[in-house]
């Protein structure tokens, strides 16, 4: 065990650093840099930016050094924990994260349990009850689920609660909460507002999983070990649960990893949209501007979460296939 958590950390720390180099070239290839964006931006307000004024910022900044030199200096201070200055932000990227990480990873779990709670008993019920009106209800929703962009089914829902509930759209808080201390009353606040994007972000996954699960557990009604147990005496909701389901789940519990950066990598545009204080907006608006430092460290952290959810569909694989245990 310890030397497959050792080589699992060598793995992770090899792959951390080659996406963050490709990650740091990608965003160097965009044309322009901060500064000149920093000059455009003055510009609209009326100011007149100087070209050597340009070319300061970018002494300042680091901008004129070449790209591996950057990338070096980036990757010395990440490893002491110090992601640098957020260009946009003039504060350290560290203190711009931390404001917005604890809501998104708080959007993001609850997707997660909204999705495999949603999904997996669709899934077993369209499967033991295949071709009957609820399989097929189900599939058609998993269809409109996979085909209903999320930025449109955010508006709806925005204007169906506003409309019918009368619930505040946009943001995670109403008014009256939104600088309020943390409170009871301030945290079913945060409930009642995280349904909409929840179900924003969890309905194309849930989509994909109630169909993934219904074909593993179809696949292994048809065993013959199925069979064998019928014949135990097991009554079929035990039989269902101690043998398909769980070995069903081996599949599900594998897309864990991904799944988590999928929800978070899919939430830029439904937080622009749904005026979400996560890190999606915060994300999309350091690439559009071009701020290296944040863009990086954002990158590096998406990356680091795909690899811990990885790690745990390992050793939700071991708990679940008692054949990966033997091997």
């Amino acid at each position: 065990m310890t030397r497959f958590l050792m080589r699992r950390l060598a793995y992770t720390l090899a792959t951390l650093l080659l996406v963050s180099l490709v990650s740091f070239i990608i965003i160097q290839a965009a044309p322009g840099d901060f500064a000149e964006i920093y000059a455009a931006k003055k510009a609209d307000a009326g100011a007149v930016i100087s070209a050597a004024q340009i070319a300061e910022v970018r002494r300042e900044l680091g901008l004129d050094q070449p790209w591996y030199v950057q990338y070096g200096t980036w990757l010395a201070n990440a490893a002491r924990g110090d992601f640098g200055q957020s260009w946009t932000w003039r504060r350290p990227v560290g203190a711009v994260i931390a404001e917005r990480l604890p809501l998104t990873l708080a959007i993001a779990f609850a997707t997660l349990v909204f999705m495999y709670v949603v999904s997996i008993p669709i899934g077993v019920y369209s499967a033991v009850r295949r071709y009957s009106f609820g399989d097929h209800a189900a599939s058609l929703i998993g269809y409109l689920g996979l085909a209903i962009p999320n930025f449109l089914l955010a508006l709806v829902l925005m204007y169906l609660s506003q409309r019918y509930f009368g619930q505040s759209v946009g943001g995670l808080f109403s008014p009256q909460y939104s600088l309020a201390p943390w409170s009871w009353e301030k945290l079913q606040d945060l409930l009642q507002h995280l349904i909409v994007p929840v179900i924003v972000l969890g309905t194309s996954g849930t989509a994909f999983l109630i169909r993934a699960m219904r074909a593993a557990v179809l696949d292994e009604l048809d065993r013959m070990y199925v069979l064998s147990a019928k014949a135990s005496g097991l009554s079929p909701m035990q039989l269902l649960l101690r043998y398909p389901v769980r070995i069903a789940l081996v599949p599900i519990a594998s897309t864990l990893g991904w799944r988590l950066t999928y929800v978070i990598s899919g939430a830029p545009i439904v937080g622009v949209v749904l005026s979400l204080p996560d890190m999606g907006p915060l994300f999309l608006n350091s690439l559009l501007n071009q701020d290296m430092q944040l863009a990086g460290a954002l990158i590096f952290l998406y990356c680091a979460l795909t690899i811990i959810g990885t790690f745990l569909s390992d050793v939700l694989l071991v708990a679940l296939d008692p054949r990966i245990r033997l091997e």
